[in-house]
């Protein structure tokens, strides 16, 4: 895996410099894009990929796809008018860094990039395009990742049932978490209709694990630890985990769902070490 995340950040900051576009807004695309991060969204898409035999050479472009729609979203994250935050991975954030209208246009551009990426790519068949494209599309639009930020939004200063909670967070992070892994594997050939199930499944467990610890680590972590504000989520009253179970009680269900999720890989066998591997790191992490 670590050699992957070496080959994806040379990959992504290459596509990125060859864009013939204004200088300075390259550069501000690159200030939200390089700077690091988990990048565990490109690691999912890449674990994935091992369940199907894809080579590194078709998960890049999909890995560098996810991860411009993952950045893109915390560009506008963090603008005023929605989370309103300063920091983002340890640094200014880009409409800090640069301005509102900066960060907004840097956000646009690698959403529409992320489609151009795998668009023009030759990896792959018309086919198997028409299939990351639909999947992107569903997972990070309005019936994905832009529904459960704005349910999040509704849900502020409101209580909220679990279930509720559940469709926020299975839309707003859980939806391109289980694009990576889907994009992934459907990369590869050896596929079957019964593991794409079991394996969407999966997917939409470790969404719901991630944010957990998401949750977790907002109240009990530090912001120079977590490279952004810490306790956002109490401060703006937002529907979390935590506010509704209590700290302990959403470690165990994260548990529960962890111990739910490994047994769906048991199909894959060795090929499903990379994806175990992560699934302990989503639940482990401290930042």
């Amino acid at each position: 895996m670590f050699q992957f995340r070496e080959e994806f950040e040379c990959y992504l900051a290459k596509y990125l410099d060859k864009l013939s576009t204004v200088p300075l807004l390259k550069e501000a695309m690159e200030y939200s894009a390089l700077d690091g991060g988990k990048r565990i969204r490109p690691l999912l898409a890449f674990a994935g990929g091992q369940l199907s035999s894809a080579s590194n050479q078709a998960l890049l472009p999909i890995a560098a796809a996810i991860e411009m729609i993952h950045c893109y979203s915390l560009v506008h994250d963090d603008l005023p008018a929605m989370d309103d935050d300063d920091f983002r991975r340890g640094k200014p954030s880009n409409h800090k860094a640069y301005d509102e209208a900066t960060a907004i246009l840097v956000g646009d551009a690698l959403l529409t990039e992320a489609f151009a990426l795998l668009t023009h790519d030759e990896n792959f068949t018309a086919e198997t395009k028409v299939e990351l494209l639909k999947m992107l599309s569903t997972a990070s639009g309005a019936l994905g990742m832009i529904k459960g930020q704005f349910l999040d939004m509704q849900a502020e200063q409101k209580p909220v049932t679990l279930e509720e909670l559940q469709e926020i967070h299975n839309n707003k992070t859980g939806a391109l978490i289980k694009a990576s892994i889907m994009m992934g594997y459907i990369a590869g050939q050896n596929q079957s209709q019964e593991s794409l199930q079991s394996l969407a499944t999966f997917a939409q467990k470790v969404g719901l694990m991630f944010q957990i610890q998401d949750d977790i680590l907002d109240a009990t972590s530090s912001s120079e630890v977590l490279g952004k504000s810490a306790g956002k989520d109490a401060e703006q009253e937002k529907a979390t985990y935590v506010n509704l179970l209590g700290i302990e009680t959403a470690q165990d269900y994260m548990q529960k769902l962890n111990a739910e999720a490994l047994a769906l890989l048991t199909p894959f066998q060795t090929n499903a070490d990379p994806l175990k591997a992560l699934t302990l790191y989503v639940i482990e992490r401290q930042n």
